[in-house]
C-alpha cells in the first residue's frame, strides 16, 4: 500500500504539468524552411537556481504552453553544457572549454554582455531571423504570455 502511495505521488505531479516542443538550432533551420514561424530561445545553465523555477512555473501554464507549441518553435539553449558546434545564421559557433567548464560562443554571440550572459536569457526572433525581444532575468509566464500574444498580433 506504502509504495502505491509513493508511485501516485510521484506521477501526480507530472499530470499537472505540459510540454513544451523543443529543438536544436539544425532541427529549426529545417523547420524554418518548411514553415517559417518566430523563435524563442532560451538561454539558461544547469546551476542556475531562478532558471530551474522559470522553467517549472512555464509548464504549470497550460494555455502559454499551447500557444508556444502552436506557433513558435522553441530552442532550449544550456550555454555550459552544448558542446557541439551549432551554424547559425550562416556563422559557425564552438565551445570555449575553460578548465573544467566552459561556455558556447553561441550564449556569447547572443547575449548583449559579450563577456558572460545573464541567465536565464530570453530571444524572440520573427520568422525573418531578426530579433525582435530580448529578455535577461527571470521572465514570468502571464509577461510571457502578454510578450507572444503582442507578437502574433504583429
Amino acid at each position: 500500500m506504502k509504495s502505491l502511495l509513493f508511485l501516485f505521488l510521484m506521477l501526480v505531479p507530472s499530470f499537472c504539468l505540459s510540454q513544451i516542443k523543443t529543438g536544436t538550432f539544425s532541427d529549426w533551420e529545417i523547420q524554418q524552411q518548411k514553415k517559417a514561424k518566430p523563435t524563442i530561445i532560451h538561454i539558461y545553465t544547469d546551476w542556475c537556481s531562478v532558471c530551474k523555477i522559470e522553467s517549472f512555473q512555464l509548464k504549470k501554464d497550460k494555455k502559454l504552453v499551447e500557444m508556444m507549441n502552436e506557433n513558435f518553435y522553441f530552442i532550449n539553449f544550456e550555454a555550459e553544457k552544448t558542446k557541439e558546434k551549432i551554424n547559425f545564421q550562416g556563422k559557425e559557433f564552438s565551445y570555449l572549454p575553460n578548465g573544467n567548464s566552459g561556455i558556447h560562443e553561441l550564449a556569447l554571440g547572443l547575449s548583449k554582455t559579450k563577456n558572460q550572459p545573464v541567465y536565464p536569457l530570453w530571444i524572440i526572433l520573427n520568422e525573418n531571423q531578426e530579433l525582435i525581444f530580448y529578455h535577461e532575468g527571470q521572465f514570468k509566464p502571464e509577461k510571457m504570455k502578454q510578450k507572444l500574444l503582442e507578437i502574433l498580433a504583429l
